[in-house]
């Protein structure tokens, strides 16, 4: 059997968000087309997830929150510079703006960042499998840095860098979302250099910025992977990570993360992506392209003619970009 082209990790972000989502993501696990999860510890559903995660043997990492909810750490006793004055995180783009500011206190961050881990391995009994950013947090300037200390000081080896390649020419994209996206790829590229310097280890290619929600189609995934393919020399074969947030869309008041769950999780486009995962069209087109899915703990070991997952420099990182 030849050597596939690609080995791909398909990561359900916001397991623990609610029971429907987790319901969706379970299933889409059970059925092969998600072979990971990340978990959110100030989840209204953590603990229930993480029971799941474990009588189902789900390979969880951890999905570490700033910007969503109420804090699990130190700052949940208020007066932290990581809330609102009434106690919730600052929101996807106010924590941003708080960053750039410089309002946010980065020891305040590595303490909430501490926190969500101890609460991981309260919950799990073990480390995660890797840590990446609910809302790509984890590459913000500034708070990147303390993100890769935290994970070398816990032995937690992988992570995730949102950059995909060909992202500028996705038409498809909402001009807001398109700008959002365009700045997490700024930012990850920056996050490159303290990411390597802490030793911490991601998938060569990621899939996932032009393919949420109502984009995701089994066409633009497969279009998403080709152009990450480019330049790959033949015989060379590539690790992705596609990340992805199926589920049954939530219903209020239940879930969220302390203030109920936002239109993103009510959405019809959470049921969308699960159909799209779960349906024979994608893994026929996967299988097609010569793509086999696997989980991120399969990555541990470098094959013949390809690379370590995160051995890529900055340098190399920025001449594969179109």
């Amino acid at each position: 059997m030849a050597r596939p082209r690609v080995r791909l990790v398909v990561t359900a972000d916001d397991f623990g968000y609610c029971p429907r989502r987790d319901e969706g993501i379970v299933e889409a696990f059970l059925a092969g087309a998600v072979t990971s999860v990340s978990l959110l510890v100030n989840g209204a559903t953590a603990e229930s997830a993480a029971e799941l995660a474990r009588r189902h043997q789900i390979p969880t990492g951890l999905h570490a929150n700033l910007s969503e909810g109420r804090p699990v750490g130190p700052a949940c006793h208020g007066g932290s510079s990581l809330l609102s004055p009434e106690g919730f995180f600052l929101g996807k783009l106010g924590f941003r703006q708080a960053v750039a500011a410089e309002d946010v206190s980065f020891s305040q961050v590595r303490e909430e960042l501490e926190a969500q881990l101890s609460r991981f391995q309260e919950l799990l009994g073990r480390n995660p499998t890797h840590v990446d950013g609910h809302q790509h947090v984890h590459v913000i300037p500034g708070v990147c840095q303390v993100f890769a200390e935290v994970l070398q000081a816990h032995g937690v080896r992988f992570t995730r860098l949102p950059l995909e390649r060909g992202l500028g020419d996705c038409t498809w994209l909402e001009a807001p979302a398109r700008a959002f996206a365009c700045s997490v790829e700024r930012d990850a590229r920056a996050a490159v250099g303290p990411f390597s310097r802490s030793g911490l280890r991601w998938t060569d290619a990621f899939v996932g910025l032009s393919t949420c929600g109502r984009h995701m189609s089994a066409q633009r995934v497969s279009g998403a992977l080709a152009r990450a393919l480019e330049g790959t020399p033949t015989g060379h074969s590539l690790t992705a990570e596609l990340m992805a947030h199926p589920g049954y869309p939530s219903v209020p008041p239940a879930g969220g993360c302390g203030e109920g769950p936002d239109a993103f999780s009510c959405s019809w486009e959470r049921l969308h992506e699960l159909r799209v995962l779960t349906e024979p069209t994608l893994q026929a087109r996967l299988a097609q392209d010569g793509v086999q899915l696997c989980a991120l703990h399969d990555l541990d070991s470098k094959r013949p003619g390809e690379v370590v997952p995160g051995e890529a420099t900055l340098e190399t990182l920025e001449s594969s970009q179109p």
